[in-house]
């Protein structure tokens, strides 16, 4: 019982501190007048990352890889298939050409890349699968064709964003994100042994313990914006938050504590969640090009999937 609430008291602690971090960077943002597509692949893509960023950390240095990519797998799937699904449901997302042809393709390559990666197994069948130091760094690679990207749009120009949309001031913005992330890194190793420990007690797998409360506990600040920009119409915060925490999950928040720290073996996971994690990028490209929005009837549709690949993890 104490590992439980502990477990809910750091992704508590966690959740808020990523709230508090992506309002404070997005008002220094905002100040520069940078493009609100921008803001939501930056700003808000890595500020909602962030406890994922932390927890990865933790479960890499400590040589357990299991909850690193039970966290990573888990949130792209949710991001896409719930959250999306979700907001989509409330009111179709429209999306513009400019993603279509830029943002998800980058997505949609960057989760190919990691999907191949995570198959050792396929490409030499007497190994287990596992994921190098190496591989780390290919992502990272990977990770500076976006910001080059970025870069392209920062270079088209400045828009004038209301006033009224900058929460606070520039030294009190800085002091929160710095606040927020010590917040986040000590909440992130309480979340991580508590979870270890509530694994251990339970009997079941870590896999399962973080894709089903770490992850979705750390993915409430995802839900909260997206759903909340898109029912306000605006959907390029909506797609590009999500588009931009993807990529950063995989190439960063994944790649970073790999390429850091070592490698890891991928043990507890296989083919189908490997086939979904691609699938939550290729069907979010494949509908938003169908007709320029996620519809009402593709978003049940990814629910379904999200309903369908959650009760196959607790069958295996």
């Amino acid at each position: 019982m104490i590992d439980l609430i502990l477990l809910f008291l750091g992704l508590f602690l966690i959740v808020k501190a990523a709230d508090v971090l992506v309002e404070a960077a997005a008002s220094l943002a905002l100040r520069l007048n940078v493009p609100k597509m921008l803001v939501a692949l930056t700003i808000m893509a890595f500020g909602t990352c962030a406890p994922e960023m932390a927890i990865s950390f933790q479960s890499v240095k400590g040589g357990d890889g299991q909850i690193a990519f039970a966290n990573i797998i888990g949130s792209c799937v949710v991001n896409v298939f719930l959250i999306i699904g979700m907001a989509a449901l409330i009111k179709p997302i429209r999306v513009k050409h400019a993603t279509i042809k830029k943002e998800l393709p980058i997505l949609v390559l960057i989760t190919t890349v990691f999907s191949v990666l995570m198959l050792d197994k396929l490409f030499i069948p007497f190994t287990d699968n596992s994921f190098s130091k190496v591989d780390g760094i290919v992502l990272l690679l990977f990770f500076s064709v976006f910001v080059f990207y970025l870069i392209g749009l920062i270079h088209k120009g400045n828009e004038k964003n209301n006033d009224d949309d900058i929460k606070y001031g520039f030294a009190f913005s800085l002091l929160l994100i710095v606040f927020s992330l010590l917040l986040t890194i000590v909440s992130s190793d309480l979340v991580v042994n508590s979870a270890t420990a509530l694994a251990e007690k339970l009997n079941v797998s870590k896999k399962i313990i973080t894709m089903l409360i770490i992850v979705v506990g750390t993915s409430l600040p995802e839900l909260v914006m997206t759903i909340t920009s898109a029912s306000k119409g605006e959907f390029d915060m909506a797609i590009g938050n999500i588009i931009g925490t993807n990529i950063f999950n995989i190439c960063v928040v994944l790649g970073l504590p790999v390429a850091v720290y070592g490698g890891v073996e991928l043990t507890g996971f296989n083919f189908v969640d490997i086939l979904v994690v691609f699938l939550s990028s290729f069907c979010l490209y494949l509908f938003a090009k169908s007709k320029k929005e996620v519809s009402r009837n593709e978003a049940i549709f990814m629910l379904t999937l999200f309903i369908i690949y959650y009760v196959y993890l607790f069958m295996v």
